[in-house]
């Protein structure tokens, strides 16, 4: 049975990633030109000072906007190739389905991630529990974008629109909430906005890893409960949802 799981999810990552990866490697210049060229941004703006919040701010986005370019993914797949009808009939549950695909976009995102690691173990200063603390977040925000990504998938069938919700969704929780820099430069009156999204409370609890900013212990508690809060129930709604199967 587990070998037979394993081998679900291994056949998601080979027409997901590896197919893309090897026939096309043009598209893999796109996971790693835009979180590394506002990493380049921010990082000339602000003359360096901000080069280790941008570089933990790049790996969020990259986190982010793999997971959420899984409905595009989702759709393309389940519209041109039907190959959500083979998963139907087959034994293959919505948590193998959804474990393969996110395996598969993790894959597919491995030259931004080597880039960005390799940046952060040259540039980003942090203790050992920061940098599990940093790991954390980033496991964290991939399964809430996962999730996500797998929920928007089950509400559009169309795979344009699939494409500018990808866009959108990634603009929303990726360039306006700081994560390239701390929310400490945004006024306090449009502060409270930031707090909307998910990604600045992430973005908060890495920073305060590295020594960028400092939590008191209620303020990175409160951080803590709601990315694992929101992620854990969009997962779940995500595991829930049967539309995909109709």
């Amino acid at each position: 049975m587990r070998k037979n799981r394993l081998n679900q999810m291994y056949a998601s990552v080979l027409v997901n990633a590896i197919y893309a990866m090897k026939n096309y490697p043009i598209t893999l210049i796109n996971t790693l030109l835009a979180p590394i060229s506002i990493l380049i941004v921010i990082t000339l703006v602000s003359h360096g000072s901000l080069l280790s919040v941008s570089i933990i701010g790049a790996l969020i986005m990259s986190m982010v906007s793999g997971g959420v370019s899984l409905q595009a993914d989702l759709s393309h797949l389940k519209n041109d190739f039907r190959l959500q009808d083979m998963i139907v009939s087959s034994p293959t549950s919505a948590l193998v389905y959804m474990a393969g695909m996110a395996i598969s976009e993790i894959v597919y995102s491995l030259p931004a991630f080597l880039v960005l690691f390799v940046l952060a173990a040259i540039f980003v200063h942090a203790t050992l529990l920061g940098a599990f603390t940093i790991l954390a977040v980033l496991a964290i925000m991939y399964a809430f974008s996962i999730a996500l990504g797998f929920l928007l998938s089950t509400i559009s069938s169309d795979i344009i629109q699939n494409w500018a919700f990808s866009g959108i969704i990634s603009t929303i929780l990726t360039t306006i909430p700081p994560i390239y820099y701390t929310i400490t430069y945004i006024p306090l009156p449009y502060r409270y906005i930031a707090y909307l999204s998910p990604t600045t409370y992430a973005a908060e609890i890495a920073q305060n890893a590295i020594g960028s900013i400092h939590l008191s212990m209620l303020s990175l508690a409160i951080d803590w409960a709601v990315v694992i809060i929101v992620s854990a129930i969009l997962f779940i709604i995500a595991i829930k949802k049967n539309k995909w199967r109709e």
